[in-house]
């Protein structure tokens, strides 16, 4: 399990060129394991090394980085969500394709981003730490895109490697959606990114 990348972990301007179409079909595959629907508007994708490093080459792609400082620049600020072995991190997306129901929506949900949680068996639910490197709400407006991380306890992370369901859901007044138990591909893929 790997807790950063590192410039050796990307692939040059040139070969990720030529490898991008395979490598983006392969993240595509992945990610569909790792995102959580939380009824019709929630999506929880949890990152992990392969997420993380497909972001990484997207922005060195489209911004043509390849100067060493400005390659580490975007290293530093994506692996802070990568995951750290204790603890499982996840980009949430509130999403409405309808852009005057998403901004009413989004007024709504003030605060939604703190009434995430997983459960982990009969252990009690841990509840999302959101969005440390910003703040991505205010008083009247939440964000679309919320970056959350779940620090699990060590009883949890020994029920999840024990094979403890592994339930999901949102809790706040104006969005109440749940899943009991993810599927076990998922739990297996989350399971890896825990030392």
């Amino acid at each position: 399990m790997k807790t950063r990348l590192t410039r050796t972990d990307l692939m040059p301007l040139e070969r990720y060129h030529i490898e991008r179409q395979a490598f983006r079909r392969r993240v595509i595959e992945h990610k569909a394991v790792r995102q959580v629907f939380l009824g019709a508007h929630v999506c929880l994708t949890f990152e992990d090394a392969l997420t993380i490093q497909y972001q990484i080459q997207e922005m060195l792609r489209v911004e043509r980085i390849f100067e060493a400082d400005a390659i580490q620049e975007e290293l530093d600020v994506y692996n802070a969500l990568m995951p750290d072995g204790d603890n499982w991190k996840a980009t949430m997306m509130i999403e409405y394709e309808d852009s005057e129901e998403r901004r009413v929506a989004l007024e709504r949900l003030v605060d939604i981003e703190g009434r995430v949680w997983i459960k982990l068996g009969v252990h009690p639910p841990i509840f999302a730490i959101a969005d440390e490197d910003l703040e991505r709400s205010r008083d009247n407006k939440t964000s679309a895109v919320h970056f959350l991380r779940f620090q699990l306890t060590p009883a949890s992370v020994a029920a999840a490697k024990a094979g403890s369901a592994l339930g999901m859901g949102v809790d706040h007044p104006a969005y109440s959606h749940s899943v009991v138990a993810v599927s076990e591909a998922t739990r297996r893929s989350l399971i890896n990114e825990l030392a």
